[in-house]
């Protein structure tokens, strides 16, 4: 069946808003490119999610592209305008700013008024994909968050076409009211009942304990921890969704790229999602893992590709030479629910695609993280400082560091020269993604077990398991170390990791 659009109905309504509908999250060539100074203007617009139309947050220069495309070498020279009614702060995630202008509300600096602007100025030393997203209270849920490319210029002449693509989980309810409800004891989801009134749930959380079929055959193409999925699978989900979302679309209508016949495409693929972990699945296709986190890692080559909230994925595919059509999801994990993009040749047929799995997948695990190893890994050296980081929960949706929430923490401390390690013990049900500001770090051991792996800003720390980072001490200041789950980091799940001056 030919693919049609059902868009269009928003016509009327993006005439009247402050932006167009769901502006486009692709990418200017390279003469457009950010090089003195770019405008990044925070404000709603609105898009279609289930045949409803939902206003949301965007983060879009004033010619309406969503996003920022720059190059390393430059300077990332920003203007961020506040165009809503309400306070807010962008935090350039994978960036390595100083610390004044990281984006985190009273820790680098007061958030910024409606109305106001506040003007970045940093070198760009690293290429990679990163995104930007708020910092401020619940505003990521509502989708304030895009990509921000910093491109190689080495690779200026090479004929690859990039795609980007941002995932996100999407709710219609206000996320206040999903955090007190998870306070109160409840399910973050609209209509929950009780899971022992929910067979179908139930069914769900059974079948993925056990090893899905197609999904177990190692890292890059499934596999995981099965000691810490069982011990999670009660708590893998805390939000229900509405829907899960790829460059703002559902499989109903999802973002078609153009692609050549036989030609070479990157993907830059970013998790956006506030709680969601998701199985990256390239279907028909092989493809190569070249980055992580926006850092270059030996090549990983599969089909599916463990995806944890705030990461970020580099792919890369060779096309087969004819005319062809190929789907790209991201699973949900532990259940079929799913979104995605679609690849097409010039004359390639779009034909719908299903909304579901054909069936659940694990939860995502380490198996992948087990594999990586970077390429431009850090020197060989003893650490000089070790700190060891606790996670556990109480009731009343309280998460702890450390034995503390945000607020009443201890920071860390380190001082300026030195290779620090950080050992996250999570001793909870539920796997977390946790995130360092300000510096990029190699990942050294899980459970223990010692290997030189992947550098990176963001690690899923395991149920009932361990991950040890280490990093070197190289941009003095005050930095948040958080879990990126946005319902844990708001349930006081965050620390600092601070400089002695």
């Amino acid at each position: 069946m030919q693919y049609t659009s059902r868009r269009q109905f928003l016509a009327s309504v993006a005439a009247t808003s402050a932006l167009v509908a769901a502006p486009s999250l692709l990418f200017p060539t390279r003469a457009a490119l950010a090089a003195s100074a770019s405008t990044i203007r925070v404000d709603t617009r609105v898009i279609e999610v289930n045949g409803r139309a939902a206003t949301v947050f965007g983060l879009t220069q004033p010619d309406g592209t969503h996003g920022l495309v720059t190059e390393a070498g430059q300077r990332f020279r920003v203007r961020l305008e506040n165009r809503l009614d309400e306070e807010t702060l962008i935090h350039w995630h994978g960036l390595t700013p100083p610390w004044q202008q990281d984006g985190v509300p009273q820790l680098s600096q007061p958030p910024l008024a409606p109305g106001a602007a506040y003007d970045y100025d940093f070198p760009l030393d690293r290429p990679g994909t990163n995104w930007m997203h708020s910092h401020h209270g619940l505003q990521e849920q509502r989708l304030m968050a895009a990509p921000l490319i910093v491109r190689d210029p080495a690779e200026a002449g090479t004929d690859i076409q990039d795609v980007v693509v941002l995932f996100h989980d999407f709710t219609f309810r206000d996320p206040d009211e999903i955090l007190a409800g998870l306070r109160g004891g409840g399910h973050g989801g609209a209509g929950h009942v009780a899971a022992e009134h929910r067979p179908g749930l139930l069914r769900r959380m059974m079948e993925t304990v056990m090893p899905m079929r197609g999904m177990d055959h190692g890292a890059g193409h499934g596999g995981m921890d099965h000691g810490a999925m069982g011990a999670g699978m009660v708590h893998l989900h805390d939000v229900d969704y509405d829907a899960f979302l790829a460059n703002d679309r559902t499989l109903d209508d999802p973002e078609v790229f153009r692609v050549e016949r036989g030609g070479r495409v990157r993907l830059r693929l970013i998790n956006g999602a506030t709680a969601t972990n998701f199985w990256l699945d390239l279907g028909r296709l092989e493809g190569r893992l070249v980055a992580v986190d926006g850092m270059p890692v030996a090549p990983v080559t599969g089909r599916r590709f463990e995806f944890a909230i705030a990461q970020r994925l580099d792919i890369l595919l060779d096309l087969p030479a004819g005319e062809g059509t190929w789907p790209v999801f991201a699973v949900r994990e532990g259940e079929r629910a799913r979104t995605g993009f679609i690849l097409a040749t010039p004359r390639g047929t779009v034909e719908r695609v299903a909304g579901d799995a054909a069936e659940p997948v694990q939860a995502v695990g380490l198996a992948l993280e087990r594999r990586l190893r970077a390429t431009q890994p850090l020197a060989l050296q003893e650490a000089d400082r070790r700190h060891t980081v606790t996670i556990t929960e109480a009731p009343g949706y309280i998460w702890m560091l450390n034995g503390a929430s945000h607020g009443d923490h201890a920071p860390l401390d380190v001082r300026a020269g030195e290779r620090v390690e950080i050992t996250f013990n999570d001793q909870t049900t539920m796997a977390h993604p946790m995130h360092l500001h300000g510096h990029h770090f190699q990942v050294v051991a899980i459970n223990g077990e010692r290997f030189a792996g992947a550098v990176r800003d963001t690690v899923l720390v395991p149920a009932r398991g361990s991950v040890t980072i280490a990093f070197d001490a190289t941009n003095p200041g005050k930095w948040a170390l958080h879990c990126h789950h946005l319902y844990h980091m708001a349930g006081g799940m965050m620390t600092t990791v601070e400089y002695d001056t």
